[in-house]
């Protein structure tokens, strides 16, 4: 794997980490330049929008944590060295496990992102937000700012 593909696919990671431990806005910071896409939205956000919608979203327990552990997976890293341009496209399945709720899977989908190279370094570009699976995410997300984006 190429030094880039390694910088692109440690963005991804540490996204997942970022949220798993409730670090939402250096989470959101990872897209600070970068236009996201939310599945069934026209209107893309950036990165206070994607705060913002997180923080209404997303349960943060007492330990501060969504307690969930997000799994990246199949990464498919293109780079173009010269334009300074890379995509990929990569997995995600997102366990989680409280009281009274065993560990299980809640969400399964995909993330199509673009990269830029600036200064020598890769940085978010773009990210499409893809669901395709959810299970019980009562303990996950808060029902009523679920509903509202699902209108």
């Amino acid at each position: 794997m190429s030094d880039s593909a390694v910088q692109i696919a440690n963005l991804l990671y540490r996204y997942a980490e970022h949220i798993d431990a409730g670090r939402l806005a250096e989470a959101a910071a990872l897209f600070r330049h970068a236009s996201i896409l939310l599945q069934g939205r026209a209107e893309p956000l950036d990165a206070n929008a994607l705060l913002a919608l997180w923080q209404r979203l997303i349960v943060i327990h007492p330990d501060g944590t969504p307690r969930t552990q997000h799994v990246i997976s199949n990464p498919l890293i293109e780079v173009d060295e010269t334009a300074g341009r890379a995509t990929a496209r990569s997995r995600y399945t997102v366990f989680q496990a409280v009281d009274g709720f065993a560990l299980q899977p809640v969400v399964c989908g995909r993330y199509e992102d673009g990269f830029v190279r600036e200064d020598g370094a890769w940085r978010f570009a773009s990210r499409q937000y893809l669901l395709d699976l959810a299970g019980d995410t009562h303990a996950h997300m808060q029902a009523a700012a679920l509903a509202a984006l699902a209108t």
